[in-house]
């Protein structure tokens, strides 16, 4: 094909030489940069570093515009043989949940699609007109939990529970796109897998979807004002 080309160029005219060979120099490029393509994610994988820690911010929150939103904090998903980085996160959101009750911090809970609300740990068990939305990871999708925010007069929202890749990532992430700030103690997120915990954090404060609302914490780093 090449040699044809160049044949009937040469029988037409100088001009059409040069736009035969030049022609062919595009192609031996674009098989040259074929050759040469990136490795994919998958073929460098046991070559990837983890980047430095995201810092950890001590936050002061008003009660009145914040709302502490408790995810899937349940039997089904926090048990020793499925989390047990969950239940040992318990104790520190159940603190969490005291100091935002005695400020009047507005809570809401969530559940995954096959709970009922009396299959929340007794450690945070709902009062009396908390709240309580179910769904998928995403908090908000399909459920009245922005209008609920909204109509409390939040702005910001404490996000803790379980699974750290799963509830917290997605129901934080839609809470800074809906215009939220978003809190998240990393102590109080959990998962099966350390990474699972890591990449979650990671994301939060650098992916476009959340990186410009939210602020990473510790249960310990949070004061909470009347």
């Amino acid at each position: 094909m090449g040699g044809r080309m160049t044949e009937l160029a040469a029988a037409s005219g100088p001009w059409l030489v040069g736009l035969a060979l030049a022609a062919g120099a595009v192609a031996a490029m674009a098989m040259s940069s074929s050759d040469k393509a990136a490795p994919s994610v998958f073929d460098v994988w046991d070559k990837v570093k983890a980047p430095p820690p995201p810092k950890l911010e001590a936050v002061k929150l008003e009660a009145k515009t914040t709302a502490l939103l408790i995810l899937d904090i349940e039997k089904l998903t926090t048990n020793a043989q499925r989390r047990p980085r969950a239940v040992a996160s318990v104790p520190r959101i159940a603190a969490l949940l005291a100091k935002a009750r005695a400020a009047g911090m507005p809570v809401a809970y969530s559940l995954t699609s096959r709970a009922e609300p009396e299959s929340i740990l007794k450690e945070v068990t709902p009062r009396k007109g908390e709240p309580i939305v179910k769904a998928s990871v995403d908090k908000f999708h399909g459920t009245r939990l922005e209008a609920i925010l909204k109509k409390k007069g939040v702005k910001t929202v404490l996000v803790v529970g379980t699974a750290a890749e799963g509830a917290v990532l997605h129901t934080a992430t839609a809470a800074a796109i809906r215009g939220f700030d978003v809190v998240v103690p990393v102590d109080g997120m959990s998962s099966s897998e350390l990474y699972a915990e890591q990449y979650t954090a990671w994301h939060l404060v650098n992916a476009p979807g959340s990186r410009r609302r939210t602020r990473l914490t510790r249960t310990d780093m949070i004061q909470i004002a009347r």
